[in-house]
């Protein structure tokens, strides 16, 4: 997010909100802050989790730590539809983010496979 786009200019968007709820996304889940010393110079959180073939590898593994009768698989595409979702909402341009309604929508299909996944026993 540009300085420009926040703050120096005192303009503030939906878009804004939206750049923001992707980071705090991608923080919860990787127990992450993109103030961490791993992100040095040009690599920063999003564009490490981005690069990442598995990223379920930037998962905290306590996330991952699977109880007996849990389906892993259906575990893992959670978690990574969640991850998907924190990058969509944090492209670096503003036109290029999800709109609100998009993100709603996307939460309650991620809502309704963690409440499936529990239904099913798994």
């Amino acid at each position: 997010m540009s300085m420009t786009e926040y703050g120096s200019e005192g303009r503030v968007s939906t878009k804004c909100d939206i750049y923001s709820y992707g980071i705090i996304l991608l923080e919860i889940f990787t127990r992450k802050k993109p103030t961490d010393k791993i992100f040095v110079e040009e690599l920063n959180m999003r564009q490490w989790i981005a690069s990442l073939p598995d990223r379920m590898k930037v998962v905290d593994d306590g996330l991952l730590n699977i109880e007996d009768g849990r389906d892993v698989t259906a575990t893992k595409t959670i978690l990574s539809s969640i991850l998907e979702l924190g990058l969509r909402c944090s492209e670096e341009l503003p036109d290029e983010r999800l709109d609100i309604k998009a993100v709603v929508t996307q939460v309650n299909k991620i809502k309704l496979a963690i409440l499936g996944n529990r239904k099913n026993g798994v």
